[in-house]
């Protein structure tokens, strides 16, 4: 899902996108739960392993709340964060239900009913159409008992909402205008509860503008590194 980062900021940085538990290349979870803190522990480990002291995280939807956690378990590490089309309060009564009953459904009939269903609100309509095609590739092609697993951790999250106003590193708050999962009124609240923070709504956008609108996700993303990361002489000392 980040491919687009990948392509345009390699070049002079280093960037690292990790697969998580259970998606993509790595292997299939074989816990029936993956709390977002065990997917900290992960990024915290790979970040050993990687020898990297620290960096900037950046997340997207539960990626966002990873970065949250990651944020509130591991600080030192952290030179600023990314938040893009993510939420932080913890999880109602009945989403708690909704996510335990979908990671059921995921279990029993696999993940292409799901995808058919949400596609058009992870991604915008009126969007390119191969843009649709890769982001419905990406879930169809997720192990249903990763999904599933993830899907009842992101049930347990607790509330981010105070660890972001002692959040102090630079941030970046980012947002599709159209989207419904994460709509511009939580960016705004996060955005106001970090004290050092910057806010940038993408137009013609829903939930992933960074696969939707890269060029500009990556100017973005690109004057946040310049202006509020690459100014501590700090970070150059790591």
């Amino acid at each position: 899902m980040w491919n687009p980062q990948i392509e345009a900021f390699s070049a002079t940085r280093r960037v690292i996108a990790p697969d998580l538990r259970g998606y993509g290349a790595s292997p299939a979870t074989v816990d029936t739960t993956t709390p977002l803190s065990r997917f900290a522990q992960d990024i915290e480990e790979l970040l050993d392993e990687a020898r990297v002291e620290s960096c900037v995280l950046a997340g997207l939807s539960m990626g966002g709340q990873i970065v949250m956690e990651y944020c509130d378990r591991f600080p030192e590490r952290v030179r600023g964060v990314v938040l893009a089309d993510t939420f932080p309060a913890p999880e109602t009564p009945e989403g708690h239900l909704a996510r335990n009953t979908m990671a059921d459904r995921l279990l029993a009939e696999g993940m292409r009913g799901y995808a058919d269903e949400v596609l058009a609100k992870m991604v915008a309509p009126y969007a390119d159409a191969s843009v649709r095609a890769h982001v419905h590739r990406m879930m169809t092609a997720t192990d249903p008992r990763g999904a599933a697993a993830a899907l009842r951790g992101r049930a347990l999250r607790p509330d981010y909402r105070p660890l972001l106003t002692r959040l102090t590193v630079p941030a970046l708050v980012i947002v599709g205008a159209d989207d419904t999962y994460t709509p511009v009124s939580d960016a705004e609240a996060m955005h106001a509860a970090l004290p050092d923070s910057t806010l940038h709504v993408i137009e013609h956008a829903a939930h992933m503008p960074n696969l939707e609108r890269p060029a500009e996700f990556n100017k973005a993303l690109a004057d946040f590194l310049a202006t509020r990361i690459d100014v501590d002489p700090a970070f150059h000392q790591r």
